[in-house]
């Protein structure tokens, strides 16, 4: 069990959410950090690529501060260090791939989390469609190399998509603003440049992390994962 899951009782939840709001210091300056130095956009470099992991390595830390965990907890951390790893892969090029990589496997952690109950069939149906109707509109635009990997991580996403959704609170909005961020990506990389496209990804993007870590902190019934 969780440290700041054992009482919930309102005094010891008010006191729970100062330690989150706390907690969360270190990742709100490190995104401040991020927006206003705009390093990413620059020469790749080991400075970017800590610029624009620091946020969600905060997360990492903020999981961790809660008390010794090895359930939920433990697979969001490892699903936010294959972001981490995924973030600094993609600030260089020819390191394209390798991010995708990492971010599928943050996937496949993330669905591992949220397990398969409840099992929520009706989600499928309007998931599938979106992601047909995105692949069919992006796949004309794709490198020959790059499809099968895209195309590949893309289904696990969905999957993550769908499990978020059914698990609800912040899973389900962290999951939805994650498959919204890399949307915006994929066309704005591939398809037709976007206006201020990397200001509406990296938003959502940290925003999609945060509220998937948040989830760790929702309610008792975590204690059954």
């Amino acid at each position: 069990m969780d440290a700041w899951e054992e009482d919930l009782s309102p005094k010891h939840c008010f006191s729970g959410q100062l330690h989150l709001c706390r907690g969360l210091i270190p990742f709100l300056l490190s995104c401040a950090v991020y927006f206003l130095l705009w390093i990413p956009e620059d020469q790749p470099s080991w400075l970017s690529a800590l610029v624009k992991c620091l946020p969600v390595l905060c997360l990492v830390v903020f999981l961790q501060a809660a008390g010794p965990g090895w359930g939920y907890r433990a697979l969001l951390q490892a699903a936010l260090l294959c972001s981490a790893l995924g973030d600094a892969c993609l600030i260089w090029p020819e390191a394209f791939l390798y991010g995708v990589a990492a971010f599928t496997a943050a996937h496949l952690l993330y669905l591992w989390a949220f397990g398969l109950t409840p099992p929520r069939p009706g989600l499928l149906l309007p998931i599938a469609l979106a992601s047909l109707l995105q692949h069919g509109l992006l796949l004309p635009h794709l490198p020959p190399g790059m499809a099968l990997p895209l195309v590949t991580y893309s289904l696990v996403l969905a999957a993550m998509l769908w499990r978020g959704l059914a698990r609800g609170g912040g899973a389900r909005w962290g999951a939805l603003l994650f498959a919204l961020s890399d949307s915006v990506l994929a066309w704005d990389a591939f398809a037709q440049p976007l206006p201020h496209a990397r200001l509406v990804v990296m938003t959502t993007y940290y925003a999609a992390q945060l509220l998937i870590a948040l989830s760790a902190f929702r309610s008792p019934s975590l204690k059954s994962h």
